[in-house]
């Protein structure tokens, strides 16, 4: 019978072997970590409405708490009628050590602010930061964790009987309304 090696040897080609694959195979927690130091911005519309724009402020701050160890950088932005603008969250990111900026509409379809606004705005504020590279993702559009979320909505309106505290006494409750 042929033996393949002594022990000591199968154990040091094993170790060999560990060390070869950990050069081209990045552990589970470098997978979100790019060469370059990563910025976010989460970008709305942007509205008159301060709790309009407050909530989208708390998104990015839940998703900055969320995902801390894959995005250390996160910045809410409005691409219009309020602050933080594109250009004041960029420059927050590249301020922070960011080299790359990866901006997400917070948007479900691809309309004209995706396609035109929202890349000029950021190329504009890119040009102020040469050492950074930027790009624009594609619009939250249709996902099943979208279609999730319509399901949420519309159970937890009838787990209410359409009367939630949200939207009692509301147009939007549908509430009978007196002649």
């Amino acid at each position: 019978m042929m033996e393949c090696g002594s022990v000591g040897q199968r154990r040091d080609y094993a170790l060999r072997f560990a060390l070869y694959a950990s050069r081209i195979t990045p552990p589970a927690s470098r997978v979100y970590n790019p060469p370059m130091r990563l910025g976010i911005i989460i970008v709305d519309h942007g509205s008159r409405k301060a709790d309009s724009n407050r909530l989208l402020e708390e998104v990015a701050a839940a998703f900055s708490r969320r995902f801390a160890d894959r995005y250390p950088i996160v910045e809410p932005a409005h691409m219009e009628l309020a602050e933080p603008s594109i250009a004041t969250a960029y420059a927050r990111c590249a301020q922070r050590g960011a080299e790359r900026i990866v901006v997400i509409p917070y948007f479900l379809g691809p309309g004209r602010h995706w396609t035109e606004d929202i890349p000029r705005l950021t190329a504009e504020a890119a040009a102020q930061f040469p050492q950074t590279r930027c790009h624009v993702t594609a619009t939250l559009g249709i996902d099943d964790l979208i279609l999730d979320l319509l399901d949420k909505r519309i159970r937890h309106c009838i787990e209410n009987d359409y009367l939630c505290e949200q939207c009692r006494g509301t147009p939007r409750s549908g509430e009978e309304r007196a002649p």
